[in-house]
């Protein structure tokens, strides 16, 4: 009887370090596998920022590639904090919905309920269409130019008297959405935005290393740079946006997975806009067959991503200070993490020619059909937006003619690839060549159009001609 124990002890004990060792090798897969990929990528200067990786509520990957700011002088380490920008509107979204689980807020009262000085539209107006981005409330930013202070932003939404659209029949991805969660959320509380957060979220989730607007100088706070090493400009914009590290942030999405700040169900009231579901809502983008939340941000040249694959028990966190290959590298880690075939980002066109584009043209097309000969598997050659990117930042530097010729350059490249017909279009409309522009807006409508846009542009063109 003893030695029938002591066998069966041993075989146990053997198929348990066997399932150890099966779980570490896996683990060591994706390790090597991501580092791999990562190294490959800073080397290649398609990424700076820091990366973390979770599975099945253990962070299995985690790493900082790069600086802290243009001088170059300060590393990145996991506790470096970055601006997440959109995914940091999570934040007042999920208040929200916890006082909708106190029953202190309605999604469906109106927000006049709330005495904020605003026009008539407010009576039609819920917190579920703003959450929704759903409320046609008037516009906060007009393109890059929005207001540096919530004094302005009041201001703007007090003094406009129309709608965009009627409540429920459109949508708009506006900060103006975002502003008025945030002053509800102090209506009903008497705290401000940042305080209550501060108590019901930041605390209770022992996320240590988590800051609202902090300053340049801040502890850990890092700042982002372009190209040529020159510094973003400071945001001066509304307030209560909060940077984070990485482990903060995977600390959050941890945690609404597993239902410690809301139920199940108002988290999916957050991952489903029942007026737009294509567009998503307050958590990003929500793929309901795959279980995916997708959220990004952007804000000057900090990027970042979030993956929440919750089918898989998968979180893939990314952000960075100088506006790299985030979005894809997101996506190629997550392939990595099913078992899925993935392709480490090839170095950029757009990198290897821009500085010489923006002095000679002519020089940098020879350099492209070089690269092309000699280094064609190093490069992506195989991504239009390369050349486009190249040929706006010479748009917008008033540099038409150099910009037309990189747009055609882009459409003998690519011949069936509609976007880039329709930029060589606007850069012809740009210079007054109102011909030639007619003639490539319509070749873009006949590579399966951009959206509207080139329909609505050949109507600008016929009113010019008509004057």
């Amino acid at each position: 009887m003893k030695n029938t124990i002591v066998i069966f002890l041993f075989l146990f004990s053997i198929n348990v370090w066997a399932q150890k060792s099966e779980k570490t090798k896996k683990e060591l897969y994706y390790i090597n596998q991501i580092d791999s990929l990562m190294a490959k990528t800073y080397k290649r200067g398609l990424f700076n920022g820091n990366v973390l990786v979770a599975k099945k509520g253990k962070i299995i990957y985690q790493k900082s590639f790069g600086f802290t700011d243009e001088t170059k002088k300060t590393l990145l380490t996991k506790n470096s904090i970055l601006n997440f920008d959109s995914i940091a509107k999570q934040f007042n979204a999920v208040a929200i919905m916890m006082l909708v689980e106190r029953g202190q807020l309605n999604l469906d009262d109106p927000i006049s309920k709330y005495d904020l000085g605003l026009p008539k539209w407010s009576e039609k107006v819920t917190t579920r269409h703003l959450i929704n981005y759903a409320s046609g409330i008037p516009r906060l930013e007009n393109g890059l130019i929005g207001p540096k202070s919530d004094e302005e932003a009041w201001k703007i939404l007090r003094k406009t008297d129309t709608l965009l659209f009627e409540p429920g029949k459109g949508y708009r991805y506006d900060n103006g959405n975002v502003f008025l969660q945030r002053r509800i959320i102090e209506k009903i509380t008497g705290m401000t935005f940042q305080d209550f957060v501060t108590k019901n979220i930041i605390k209770p989730l022992k996320m240590t290393n988590s800051v609202f607007d902090p300053k340049f100088g801040y502890k850990n706070r890092t700042s982002c740079y372009d190209m040529d090493n020159v510094r973003c400009p400071e945001v001066e914009f509304i307030s209560g946006w909060l940077w984070l590290d990485v482990n903060d942030m995977y600390k959050w999405i941890d945690a609404m997975n597993r239902n410690r700040l809301i139920s199940r169900k108002s988290f999916e009231t957050l991952l489903n806009n029942p007026y737009a579901k294509e567009e998503g809502g307050s958590l990003g983008r929500y793929y309901e067959e795959d279980e995916l939340q997708r959220h990004n941000g952007v804000s000057y040249k900090f990027e970042s991503i979030l993956l929440n694959d919750m089918k898989n028990d998968v979180i893939v966190i990314l952000a960075s200070n100088n506006l790299n290959k985030v979005y894809s590298l997101g996506h190629t880690i997550r392939d990595i993490m099913l078992g899925k075939a993935f392709e480490i980002p090839k170095k950029s066109v757009y990198q290897a020619l821009r500085k010489e584009a923006l002095t000679d043209v002519n020089k940098a097309i020879e350099t492209y059909y070089l690269l092309k000969k000699t280094s064609e598997m190093e490069y992506s050659f195989e991504n239009p937006s390369e050349l486009n990117t190249i040929g706006y930042e010479l748009l917008r530097l008033g540099k038409i003619n150099e910009a037309i010729k990189i747009f055609e350059l882009a459409t003998k490249e690519f011949p069936k690839n509609a976007n880039v017909a329709d930029s060589l279009g606007e850069a012809y409309l740009t210079n007054k060549q109102y011909d030639l522009a007619l003639q490539w807006y319509n070749k873009a409508i006949s590579l399966g159009g951009t959206n509207g846009n080139a329909e609505k542009m050949i109507g600008e063109i016929k009113k010019i001609k008509d004057q």
